[in-house]
């Protein structure tokens, strides 16, 4: 299964910093780094069960916001970036979502199956 994850972990305090090494490496484990605490995870039904117990073992359900978003193989091929930056860490082995590296041209903004990013 194919699973995006997003995360906010309050580092006001030492053990809020703490608690966001250990969901990034948590993360890391399973998946590749695409943004600062964004991470895109190829995980079987029992790694994701691991994964998933293990993301809400660390973090704090008052302070901290975890979010999964579980794609499908029609919606990993259509994903687009833009700007800077390759995915954070090198991990190749878990990439997840083909980057498609689009030149806006009047067809591939007449693309349906194409969602332009950025500033509107």
């Amino acid at each position: 299964m194919f699973v995006l994850i997003t995360y906010d972990v309050s580092t006001v305090e030492k053990a809020g910093q703490r608690r966001l090494r250990r969901v990034a490496q948590a993360c890391k484990d399973y998946g590749t780094r695409v943004q600062k605490s964004v991470f895109e995870c190829q995980v079987g039904r029992s790694e994701w069960a691991t994964l998933r117990q293990r993301l809400l073992d660390e973090s704090s359900p008052v302070e901290d916001s975890l979010r999964f978003y579980f794609l499908d193989e029609t919606a990993v091929g259509k994903v687009e970036h833009h700007g800077a930056g390759k995915p954070k860490d090198s991990n190749a082995g878990h990439s997840l979502l083909k980057e498609m590296s689009l030149v806006s041209s009047p067809s591939s903004l007449m693309n349906p199956a194409v969602r332009q990013t950025g500033p509107n």
